[in-house]
């Protein structure tokens, strides 16, 4: 069995994503890095190949007591979003980077969703969640009423 590190694998599903993911003029990359202790998020024209805005929890105003946390990437999420919206950017193309999207991937994407970036992706999550969320409850109490008649 081949031996390859953390960083390595990470390394290897960021290219995979990145074959896949394109940023233009239009709708620009949204590229997310995290380390340890911050968290960075550059929006990038990849036809031009030039960084548009950036924010990152080692810049003054972000700071907080920790950059390594949910709290700093929602943050960094609502300054993307706030910046990107300012030079003209509504919408964009997530890159999570190789990470898992959860956590402080999540928090940051979320917080930039909630501060405008990509409005109509935000409109059909809670169009799409609201029909499942109450047909969740009676499903339950479908499956304890049947329960109840075998026993």
């Amino acid at each position: 069995m081949a031996t390859t590190n953390r960083a390595e694998i990470r390394t290897a599903i960021h290219h995979r994503i990145r074959r896949k993911v394109k940023g233009s003029g239009e709708k620009p990359r949204l590229a997310i890095y995290r380390s340890l202790n911050h968290i960075y998020a550059q929006v990038i024209d990849d036809r031009k190949g030039q960084t548009i805005v950036s924010a990152s929890s080692t810049e003054k105003d972000l700071r907080g007591g920790t950059g390594g946390n949910v709290d700093a990437a929602r943050r960094i999420g609502q300054a993307i979003a706030e910046r990107a919206l300012a030079k003209g950017i509504d919408a964009v193309v997530f890159d999570r980077g190789g990470y898992l999207y959860h956590g402080r991937i999540k928090a940051l994407t979320d917080a930039a969703r909630a501060a405008g970036l990509n409005k109509h992706e935000v409109q059909e999550e809670a169009a799409g969640d609201a029909p499942q969320a109450k047909a969740a409850p009676e499903e339950k109490a479908e499956k304890k009423s049947k329960k109840k008649k075998q026993e």
